[in-house]
């Protein structure tokens, strides 16, 4: 924050103004924010370049208010010539973004959706703001912040087999509860978080708004750097904390003590051990979204499915999070084991997640979800309930047809 105001120096509960290097807007920007910048009265973007757009939610439009609401979206991108319009075949905005190296170190990074919070992953302060804020960031590049008091997270050791960052996530989220994180900044520590891979530190940030956080901030490393040399030839500088940096609170964390939890309806912050809930009949399970729908979740699922001759006891819907994750899987035939299984597999979109299209959940069904949210009527009828997990924990149940350990599968 420092780095991107005006000021020396800056403290916890402070208000200040940041210049900000890029916004991400989605079928918000049809939604909310095309009429709010309406009225504005002004006919322009400060600068095209640094606005990144994409439709992702609603892809392709499953009905007529989600065409319209498209169109809105394609007219203001035209007419103020963004220079970053992705269109609607990339994906999920949240693994698309960092895909095509926009997500680098030391960036502060706005977005029309909560869990903007993902880019923390790669070293950047980023944040969901609504839509009278990304017109004011439309206007001006700038926005202003109030300073956040600062967690430190430290991790060590390894997640043992059958467990992953998901389940970390979730533990931390029920350890603090839904509010005990409000307006936060999350910084992860120590060599547990060194161990993770990047994907899965994509799952952490992207949930620390679940416990109500504004960011999720790891520090950097080698893996950082060797993954970016992949993304992006730009410039960047990786962000560490000031030496003998104070912290609101400091939380510590044995990976190797992680175990595979469950959210039960309707709340992210309802987590309990698998074991608690085990034996729970499922309708549908859903593998996807920013949290879940990455490459090392979609390998873990199809290594499971193979393992148990490809055979699912309920319903299994498999959206991957990107067009690249999509072609990796089917060059490593991920995508045959699937269909083999007799999952449905979709194009990239958000989907079933918010219960928008392409896995709606009907009356009293029950779901298990590598998604990030679990609110009443969030993937469909308001009388569905749906559990969150791992993806190793949402295939494992896929398999038997109930809520089951992953861990019996993998032994």
């Amino acid at each position: 924050m420092l780095n991107h105001s005006q000021e020396e120096t800056i403290s916890p509960g402070e208000f200040i103004n940041c210049d900000i290097d890029l916004v991400m807007v989605h079928e918000q920007l049809g939604g909310r924010i095309s009429e709010e910048y309406k009225k504005l009265g002004i006919d322009y973007v400060w600068d095209p370049k640094k606005i990144f757009f994409i439709l992702d939610h609603w892809v392709p439009a499953p009905s007529i208010s989600a065409s319209k609401m498209h169109q809105a979206c394609r007219k203001f991108a035209e007419k103020y010539n963004f220079a970053h319009d992705m269109g609607m075949d990339k994906g999920i905005c949240h693994q698309v973004l960092p895909e095509y190296g926009f997500s680098r170190p030391g960036m502060l990074i706005v977005g029309s959706d909560s869990h903007t919070t993902t880019y923390g992953a790669f070293n950047c302060l980023s944040t969901g703001i609504g839509a009278t804020d990304v017109s004011i960031v439309f206007a001006t590049g700038q926005l202003w912040f109030k300073v956040p008091n600062s967690y430190k997270i430290n991790l060590k050791n390894n997640l043992n087999k059958g467990t992953m960052s998901k389940d970390f996530i979730l533990t931390l989220i029920g350890d603090l509860t839904t509010k005990g994180a409000i307006y936060k900044s999350l910084e992860f520590h120590g060599n547990g978080a060194t161990n993770l891979s990047i994907e899965s530190r994509m799952t952490v940030s992207n949930m620390v708004v679940e416990a109500g956080a504004m960011c999720g901030i790891f520090i950097p490393d080698e893996k950082l750097k060797k993954w970016l040399a992949n993304k992006t030839k730009k410039k960047y500088r990786f962000i560490f904390p000031d030496e003998g940096a104070s912290y609101e609170k400091v939380i510590d964390y044995d990976l190797s003590e992680i175990i595979p939890v469950v959210a039960t309806p309707s709340n992210p912050g309802n987590v309990v051990p698998v074991e608690k809930v085990e034996g729970i009949e499922i309708d549908q399970a859903f593998l996807g979204s920013c949290t879940n729908g990455r490459f090392e979740d979609l390998k873990i699922a199809a290594d499971l499915l193979k393992k148990h001759n490809f055979q699912i006891n309920s319903r299994l819907i498999i959206t991957p999070a990107s067009k690249k994750v999509y072609e990796a899987a089917l060059k490593t035939e991920l995508i045959k084991i699937f269909l083999d299984s007799g999952a449905i597999i979709t194009n990239p979109t958000c989907g079933a997640c918010i219960g928008g299209h392409l896995g709606v959940l009907g009356p009293d069904e029950v779901c298990i979800s590598s998604t990030n949210r679990n609110f009443v009527g969030r993937m469909g009828d308001p009388t569905s309930k749906v559990y969150l997990a791992s993806p190793a924990t949402v295939i494992a149940s896929a398999i038997k047809g109930k809520i089951t350990d992953p861990r019996e599968l993998m032994d």
